[in-house]
């Protein structure tokens, strides 16, 4: 038993590497560009967030044998740093002020749950409080995609939602899924298998509609976004892109 837990935590770190991974394909474009175009800077910073917390929820003093949890989220949380600190050099001043502020309440929201775990919380309570914190953040995250989903069953077109992301968000959200079963750990366990359920459903619109690559330019200017709320459909057809795991 303890050896599968180990090694679904080793896929779910691969898996939720890759999807971490996605959004350089934007970056890329962003500085050849110097400039952030429509993309929008929110999801990086709240996926930071969302990172940071899981990140401290696996740690053991706070939650004993998650420490691959920690690792995947460290690793992710610096990646989403690096795409704000390019999202901040380039995008416009208002866009800048704007992602700013949201920068500081993360910071903030991050360091009072460190701090009240710390200094106010002991034992299972602290897990408690801070796996309850993750898991609103992990869920908010695997929800972002719904947008794209529901595009694509207006539109009957997967045209900007692209199969290896959808497929990769299934195995990401399963693996972690299974690896929270495994250590007995609803708070890796319930909002992955959230993410298990929305990469399967995305998967099974990929099935109905993959035939149909091409019926969503009528929504060109609409304002969806294609990496989990990152840029308009537009833009996107240059850059398919992102998500993260727990």
């Amino acid at each position: 038993m303890a050896f599968l837990h180990f090694l679904f935590g080793i896929f779910g770190n691969a898996t939720a590497l890759f999807l971490f991974l996605v959004p350089t394909i934007t970056f890329k474009r962003i500085l050849r560009n110097k400039s952030t175009e429509q993309f929008s800077g929110l999801p990086y910073v709240m996926t930071m967030l969302n990172c940071l917390l899981s990140a401290w929820y696996g740690l053991p003093f706070v939650s004993p044998h998650n420490i691959l949890v920690s690792t995947i989220n460290g690793t992710g949380a610096l990646i989403e740093f690096i795409y704000v600190v390019i999202f901040l050099i380039y995008a416009p001043r208002k866009e800048k002020s704007k992602i700013l502020a949201i920068l500081t309440f993360v910071l903030t929201v991050f360091s009072a749950v460190v701090f009240v775990s710390l200094f106010a919380l002991h034992g299972h309570v602290r897990k408690l409080f801070c796996g309850s914190a993750a898991t609103v953040f992990s869920i908010i995250m695997y929800a972002s995609p719904l947008s794209i989903m529901r595009m694509v069953i207006k539109t009957k077109s997967v045209e900007f939602m692209p199969f290896f992301l959808s497929l990769f968000v299934f195995l990401c959200g399963t693996s972690w899924f299974v690896f929270g079963l495994l250590g007995r750990d609803p708070f890796v366990a319930v909002p992955n298998g959230f993410g298990c359920a929305l990469g399967a459903m995305q998967l099974i619109l990929y099935a109905i509609y993959r035939k149909n690559k091409g019926g969503a330019d009528k929504l060109s200017g609409r304002d969806d976004s294609m990496e989990t709320g990152l840029g308009k459909p537009h833009q996107e057809k240059q850059s398919n892109t992102h998500n993260g795991g727990h």
